[in-house]
């Protein structure tokens, strides 16, 4: 059997091998052998029942060609939309480009894939059990207490988890700016969904809640047809998607 092939690696580092971090309890380095799939790591690896299962992330090496042309789209709309801004002495929506610039410019190109990686879900086939790929790494966090708001706000938030709570009432302490998009905002989920939520009179979508170690997407304001960023927030939501949560808490 495949998974009885598989042994902590502790040969050379350049040895084909999956990575397993975070709250599991054989964390490390397993030999990858062609054919691998999701369960024969994970059942060596053995998640701890308190894990975050919800939150765990699967690394996939093909995948990070495609996120670091995202993450380039992502940076050269920001570039464009403080050029413009700052041409049209709108200097405010200029810092705020800027800032989100930086900030983006800093999060690493990771290939995260969304799966189901619960432990129980692999073994009773609720879950798909994907093939893996030399150079990949899973990650499972412990569970968070917080939830982060970013974008259009004056700087951002890591606010306590509310349950239960609806994801635009986070707002209410992390105020949005001017340049924020009143009627939207975007919420990625700590599995890497990502859901577009109506808030404002005429669109507001009740019964839409963040899980824990949920970001919430305060969207920049896009509606000046002098400074075309259609795409922007949208493909911000899908990059912040691509960033696991750490493998221990704060």
């Amino acid at each position: 059997m495949l998974s009885a092939c598989l042994l902590l690696a502790s040969s050379t580092m350049n040895q084909a091998a999956v990575k397993v971090t975070g709250d599991v309890q054989n964390a490390g380095s397993f030999t990858f052998v062609p054919g691998i799939h999701l369960l024969d790591v994970v059942s060596q690896a053995r998640p701890n029942a308190e894990s975050y299962w919800l939150a765990a992330a699967w690394l996939h090496r093909p995948l990070l060609e495609q996120q670091t042309r995202l993450k380039a789209g992502v940076l050269f709309d920001l570039k464009m939309l403080q050029r413009g801004a700052l041409l049209e002495d709108k200097n405010s929506l200029a810092a705020l480009a800027a800032r989100l610039l930086e900030e983006v410019s800093r999060l690493p190109v990771t290939g995260r894939k969304i799966a189901e990686l619960d432990p129980v879900a692999l073994e009773v086939a609720f879950a798909r059990n994907d093939s893996l790929n030399d150079g990949d790494q899973l990650i499972y966090p412990a569970r968070p207490t917080t939830v982060t708001v970013f974008g259009a706000v004056e700087k951002p938030c890591t606010l306590p988890y509310q349950a239960l709570q609806p994801a635009q009432e986070y707002l209410e302490n992390c105020l949005p700016l001017t340049e924020a998009d009143a009627d939207y905002l975007w919420l990625i989920q700590p599995n890497g969904h990502v859901k577009r939520v109506g808030i404002a009179g005429w669109n507001r979508e009740d019964g839409v809640f963040a899980a824990a170690g949920s970001t919430i997407l305060v969207p920049v304001r896009n509606d000046d047809r002098d400074l075309p960023t259609p795409d922007l927030n949208e493909q911000l939501a899908e990059f912040l998607a691509t960033q696991p949560l750490p493998e221990v808490t704060p």
